[in-house]
């Protein structure tokens, strides 16, 4: 198998852990990562990075995420969603969907959100789910969080039920804007269904599921070294610098390109702009560069070097991450 992403439909009551297990057998390879985890009980869109794509990982930390969300008023529980423990029950019976409809799009905006104790969130190199599973309470600081659009699909005011597609920001819990809808309507809320539709470019469109996985997994074993990952399999797995599109764009040539992956800069003058970065300057990546002066960096015959980012001071071009050996140019 290639190195690249491959999309997963993941399916309620399995763990990102368990997509990632019968990934690593099914496709014969112990290097795989997953982007964003999802619940047990949340369903969707999980990406799996494969071989060197694990590494572009941290530049789509800050890609937007849709769900599609259910929520169910007149409960409250611990999770924040239905598989809780149930903490109060009051009446949401008279709640119409004028109610819930104004309700739900006062989230459109900024925020400051809360994460929940039952979450992953680290506090004092704790996770917050392990705190609220001993019984101790902890200071949590509120995240700062967008949410960029809602689209209502109905509320049934009888079930006191409604559902609605989100877009949002990173860190943005939707469990949590189901609880704190709840406060607003005064009833209590907790979400009753989740599923991630898109993070970034990435979409269900031509996902995998890990039953096939499974079923390839069961495959290889019976056939062993006969055994041949199927071509349409091969096909689904897009290429690691796919989804970088918010990192600018420059093409150097093959000269150029035996510098850089050894690691040394190249001047400005020598390096092809096509596109220019649409990241932040105020977000920093691991390593303390701003998004807004990454670029894919890419030799004249098409193929994906690495990164590389602007350096004011000398005006060069600096590698950040090579994703080639020199024998591959």
């Amino acid at each position: 198998m290639r190195d690249g992403i491959l999309i997963l439909d993941k399916p309620q009551n399995w763990t990102s852990h368990d997509c990632v297990a019968v990934a690593r057998k099914a496709l014969g390879t112990d290097k795989i990562g997953h982007g964003g985890t999802l619940d047990p009980m949340a369903c969707g869109l999980l990406p799996l990075f494969i071989g060197s794509a694990t590494r572009i990982m941290e530049y789509l930390d800050m890609d937007d995420k849709t769900y599609r969300c259910r929520v169910k008023l007149g409960i409250t529980t611990d999770t924040q969603d239905i598989w809780g423990e149930t903490l109060q029950e009051r009446p949401a019976d008279g709640i119409t969907e004028k109610q819930f409809r104004d309700a739900l799009f006062s989230f459109i905006g900024e925020h400051d959100q809360l994460p929940p104790m039952y979450s992953a969130v680290r506090v004092e190199g704790k996770r917050l789910y392990e705190y609220a599973r001993d019984g101790q309470d902890v200071k949590v600081k509120p995240r700062h969080i967008t949410v960029k659009s809602i689209v209502f699909h109905g509320f049934d005011e009888k079930l006191a039920e409604g559902e609605f597609e989100i877009t949002v920001s990173k860190g943005t819990y939707i469990r949590t804007i189901c609880n704190d809808l709840g406060e607003k309507l005064g009833c209590g809320a907790a979400m009753s269904y989740l599923k991630r539709t898109a993070a970034g470019i990435f979409t269900l469109e031509n996902a995998t599921t890990p039953d096939r996985l499974k079923e390839l997994m069961e495959e290889s074993k019976r056939l062993k070294d006969a055994y041949v990952i199927p071509e349409d399999l091969i096909r689904a797995v897009m290429p690691a610098d796919k989804p970088l599109v918010s990192l600018g764009k420059v093409t150097i040539s093959r000269d150029r390109a035996w510098y850089f992956v050894a690691g040394n800069s190249i001047r400005w003058k020598q390096v092809r702009v096509d596109q220019k970065p649409t990241g932040s300057a105020d977000v920093l990546n691991r390593r303390g560069r701003s998004y807004d002066i990454l670029y894919r960096v890419y030799m004249d015959d098409g193929l994906f070097l690495g990164t590389g980012y602007y350096d004011a001071s000398s005006r060069e071009l600096k590698a950040d991450k090579i994703f080639v050996k020199r024998q591959e140019l």
